[in-house]
């Protein structure tokens, strides 16, 4: 028996045993349910989970590398179906310092094992190889013999490599990208004719090429970037070769027809029209301005990180730049080439992007300070790599200010309206990059910083023509990014929870790791199979840890008879769901309580103030909770007076007893003073409206940014979220102006929605009192914008309060107050704050709907490109 056989009899053995063992955890993912399967895969070359051809299996003898056809991944990923540890300690848990019972330790096992590969894409960004590419570099001729090539080694990749059909090129059978193919086989084509070599892989790839031609003017097929110049141009090229292609002189003239309008709509004098012309320089050849195109040249020595590019350039100007870029470039990946590089910047980006939607980030803080470290270290320094690409310089800006580092929006500038369409992205009309740069305009915290104010603008008018059908360019399937950017509509960053978040990104997660650009690429670290399993068994773990939490407080209503309170709404679900959709994080048990708890409470109160309590109701109420006494002797003018005081008692102490241990010292005293002053605001209130006075709009801000009931909420949870806060931090100017700001702009949005319900019961508002300011000379609309200016001037400074660095309050304390203003904001975005079915459907889904990852990989499968 041979040894891989044996190692098949152990590991049939070992899934069967795993599959009895795990049977009774049915809601945890099962390492073991398809391990033959995935043993008879493993040892075959995967792209996103898709066997390659067998052509992409072989591995240069002495590498170190596993190296395919198409894809240089190191054994650790190429193996990644495969449980790379079945004997963990089992101590092991999914979240480090919660108790894990023996049920859950096979998914731990699991989670872990995901983890660790996780962790190692962090150390490699592993590109496809291009063939197109490849074959470019392949047909530079040496200079001390133009009958020789200066990269012999590329040549051999070639004629290694072509796939069974006679093509070349990942994803050759897949119809909608059938243009890239072609690109990549006529240019392997003409390196074989360059030299000579090769005739039979020559007769294949041209039966290809006849058999597909029909493709290369199909409107209805992505075209790679540049294809109506490059394709037609490389079909001449074959002419200098005596090379006879198959080709109708028909399908010829339509190609060199669109070459010459593609040419001609290019030579304005516009800086993005040259920089596409000198992109797609292969396709130009002898009539190219090569003198314009080295002014594009990197300090890399490439022409737009693109060894195609740069390969043709070198072979006309001889240029050491753009030699040692190529030599460079086939020392890091011996025989072959990507399509873009260095392209390690924005794959890390983007893989710290996407694990942070995916709501994992949190198993990763060392390895995502260590990327932004290095991110910001290349910002300063004005790194080529962050600043000629619009997509890369629009993530690590936002990335970058939203955790704090300090960074201008004065890099932007030369994507502003008027500048963009000087750049490679603006003249293809870049609808990725425009949509990176819509969510970086929106990290604003500078009154002045009006470049991201234009390029929100600018990005938001094109990306709406985009989604209606407008021509714009797509570097990634075309469904995927829409849906991204109506996400970035629909949730701004200044009203986006985090837990919705997740679990959008989860169902619409595609594992997307193909790009195209002047032909198709992946990228393992764009997206990974093991980022949807390790985010779907956190989402599911975290759900049953949140309906735990969910029935211990329906239990807690009930106890405190709250429930028995006619005149109040029974807003338990949005409560929670507000702290459960912000505070993510498992060991947060006792923030999320304490944030639910108090919104209901100033929920009760608040409805008793405005229609449950008579004015001796309130004052009764007041009063008790001045003396702070439960038991009776204060007296209780009514059962409701007696249920509100009691469950304010008893939950406040709860929460002075939780939040011993995280402080070390007492705060019940500093809770019962935050509910003292929303309870007197909310008094006042109550007597303007009896007396019929009308206070100032200034008056009444002062007092409404209090009684709008957020601090009762947001202030006792602080004490919860890790940091020791003393007791003078309460006195603190900056811990006065959070908790003001987020207020404020709460207050504002409020009011603005209530308006007309309001002003039909005879109250006041900021909106009817902003009226009254202006003296009749304002409409209704033109004051509503007026506050809206002023929510947005009020919400940008709290960002900015948030993100600054070496402020006295711990970040963590300081990102309370800014994910309560993106509760507010999603809240009444569209109502009142309580009055929305979509929401409360989006709470219920998030409670009771756990993820199946089966459901989520067939559904990925139909997100290829289209």
């Amino acid at each position: 028996m041979t040894a891989a056989v044996s190692i098949s009899f152990l590991l049939l053995r070992l899934a069967v045993w795993g599959a009895l063992f795990t049977c009774h955890c049915p809601t945890l993912v099962n390492p073991y349910l398809n391990l033959w399967k995935n043993f008879t895969l493993a040892f075959q070359p995967t792209i996103a989970g898709k066997v390659l051809t067998r052509h992409a299996a072989r591995s240069e003898a002495g590498d170190a590398r596993y190296t395919s056809g198409f894809l240089n991944v190191t054994p650790e990923y190429r193996f990644s179906l495969l449980p790379i540890c079945f004997f963990v300690s089992t101590e092991s848990s999914l979240f480090p310092g919660l108790d894990v019972d023996t049920k859950t330790k096979t998914g731990a096992l699991r989670f872990e094992d995901t983890k660790e590969r996780i962790q190692k894409l962090f150390k490699n960004v592993e590109l496809s190889v291009s063939a197109y590419d490849t074959a470019w570099v392949a047909m530079v001729p040496s200079p001390n013999s133009l009958n020789r090539p200066l990269f012999p080694e590329c040549i051999n990749w070639v004629l290694d490599h072509q796939n069974p059909d006679g093509s070349w090129g990942i994803l050759h059978d897949h119809q909608l990208v059938m243009k890239a193919t072609l690109l990549s086989t006529l240019a392997c084509v003409l390196t074989l004719k360059r030299w000579n070599i090769g005739h039979d892989h020559m007769s294949k790839a041209l039966s290809f090429i006849k058999s597909n031609i029909a493709s290369a003017t199909d409107e209805n097929q992505r075209s790679p970037v540049g294809f109506d110049i490059i394709f037609p141009g490389m079909i001449e090229y074959a002419k200098d070769l005596n090379l006879n292609l198959p080709l109708a002189s028909m399908n010829v003239d339509a190609l060199v027809q669109k070459k010459e309008l593609e040419l001609r709509s290019c030579c304005s004098n516009s800086e993005g029209g040259k920089a596409y012309l000198a992109y797609v320089s292969e396709g130009i050849g002898k009539l190219q301005d090569w003198d314009m195109v080295m002014q594009y040249q990197r300090k890399n020595g490439s022409l737009f990180s693109s060894p195609s590019t740069t390969a043709v350039a070198f072979m006309h100007r001889n240029d050491d730049g753009c030699f040692n870029y190529l030599r460079s470039i086939l020392q890091k990946f011996h025989s072959s080439v990507p399509a873009i590089y260095p392209l390690d910047i924005y794959a890390r980006l983007h893989m710290v992007d996407s694990l942070q939607k995916l709501g994992i980030d949190r198993h990763f803080k060392d390895e995502i300070r260590s990327v932004l470290d290095e991110t910001y270290r290349c910002w300063m320094q004005g790194e080529e790599n962050i600043f000629l690409d619009a997509s890369t310089c629009a993530m690590a800006f936002r990335m970058l200010r939203v955790e704090g580092y300090d960074v201008s929006s004065d890099q932007l500038t030369q994507f502003s309206e008027d500048l963009f369409p000087n750049c490679l992205g603006g003249h293809l009309k870049d609808f990725g990059a425009s949509l990176e740069l819509f969510k970086a305009s929106q990290i604003i915290i500078y009154p002045d910083e009006f470049i991201l104010e234009n390029i929100n603008s600018w990005t938001s008018r094109f990306l709406n023509h985009g989604l209606s059908g407008g021509s714009v360019h797509f570097d990634r399937t075309e469904r995927l990014v829409k849906q991204e950017a109506v996400n970035a509509f629909e949730f701004p960053y200044n009203s986006t929870l985090e837990r919705l978040s997740n679990k959008r990104a989860l169902e619409s997660y595609s594992g997307d790791i193909v790009r195209i650009s002047k032909t198709t690429y992946a990228c393992l670290n764009f997206g990974h199979q093991d980022f949807l399993e390790l985010a779907v068994e956190d989402f599911n773990t975290l759900q049953c840890i949140h309906r735990k939490e969910l029935k211990e407080l329906e239990k807690w209503v009930i106890e405190n008879k709250l429930d028995k309170l006619k005149f109040a709404r029974q807003k338990l679900a949005y409560c929670y769901f507000s702290a459960a959709a912000t505070l993510t994080s498992p060991e947060l048990c006792d923030a999320r309580l304490s944030w639910a708890k108090n919104g209901v409470l100033t929920t009760v109160v608040d409805d008793f103030f405005d229609v449950g309590g008579s004015e001796e109701e309130l004052v009764n109420l007041i009063q008790l909770v001045e003396k702070w006494d439960a038991s009776g002797e204060a007296g209780y003018c009514s059962k409701e007076v007696e249920i509100i005081f009691l469950a304010l008692h008893s939950t406040i102490c709860e929460i002075g007893e939780k939040a011993l241990p995280w402080q070390g010292r007492s705060v019940t005293r500093n809770v019962i003073d935050i509910w003292l002053a929303l309870l007197e605001s909310m008094r006042k209130e109550a007597e303007w409206l009896k007396n019929k006075v009308v206070p100032s709009l200034d008056e009444y801000m002062e007092n409404g940014y209090v009684s709008f009931a957020l601090g009762p909420i947001v202030l006792p949870t602080l004490y919860f979220v890790g940091p020791k806060l003393p007791e003078e931090i309460i006195g603190n100017c900056e811990y006065q102006k959070l908790f003001k700001l987020m207020s404020t702009s709460g207050r504002l949005l409020n009011d603005t929605r209530t308006f007309d319900r309001e002003s039909s019961e005879g109250k006041l508002n900021a909106l009817s009192l902003y009226l009254i300011s202006a003296g009749g000379k304002l409409s209704k609309e033109e004051a509503t914008e007026a506050m809206k200016g002023d929510v947005d001037r009020t919400r940008r400074e709290l960002l900015r309060l948030v993100l600054q660095e070496n402020s006295t309050i711990p970040r963590a304390c300081k990102d309370l107050f800014w994910k309560m203003s993106c509760v507010v904001h999603l809240f009444y975005r569209k109502d009142d704050g309580f009055t929305s079915h979509e929401l409360m459907n989006s709470a219920k889904a998030l409670f009771e709907l756990p993820m199946v990852l089966d459901e989520l990989l067939n559904k990925r499968n139909t997100k290829e490109i289209s």
